[in-house]
């Protein structure tokens, strides 16, 4: 099709697979329409089951979430939820191995994560707040992304993609 192998392709190039893996993401009390808009984004990119929308989390439609996502909402499944902890207890009954992205005194690498065979829920906090207590609590393992720079942490957008790659490919 192109002559030059180096060649960008464009979007009509992509073909997708439109399959779903065992991963589930919960947010909650995401405010910024843009950071939810990129879970979505991520969300699709990976092949996430469904996206929880928790507490306080913006939902669509909303066009600053749109225009992040890319319009990723329309083809991610995706609940919204009240309360978050019932949830995850609800997940963590059904077999789901919980997983939190946060910064702790405990917290493993994500390189180092060790996947059991189950499911997988990813929960992300807000960039101000972080994980809640509560759901920590209920985690099977709690993770964080190593930093090199002067920041501590990444964008929850970005965090997300990095986490979300890092999981889908050890789960495979």
């Amino acid at each position: 099709m192109y002559p030059d192998s180096d060649q960008q392709l464009g979007h009509q190039d992509h073909h997708p697979v439109a399959q779903r893996r065992s991963i589930s993401v919960v947010i909650q009390n995401f405010a910024a329409p843009a950071n939810v808009g990129a879970v979505f984004r991520s969300a699709d990119a990976f092949g996430v089951a469904c996206v929880y929308l928790c507490g306080d989390t913006v939902a669509p439609p909303n066009t600053k979430l749109r225009r992040l996502s890319r319009a990723a909402e329309k083809y991610v499944p995706y609940k919204v939820v009240a309360d978050a902890v019932a949830l995850v207890q609800q997940l963590k009954a059904q077999g789901l191995q919980i997983i939190s992205l946060e910064i702790t005194a405990n917290s493993l690498p994500l390189a180092d994560a060790r996947l059991t065979e189950q499911p997988l829920c990813l929960i992300l906090g807000t960039e101000d707040e972080g994980v809640a207590p509560e759901l920590l609590a209920l985690s099977d393992l709690v993770l964080h992304i190593p930093m090199s720079g002067y920041n501590s942490s990444l964008n929850v957008g970005s965090a997300c993609a990095v986490a979300l790659y890092e999981l889908t490919h050890k789960a495979s």
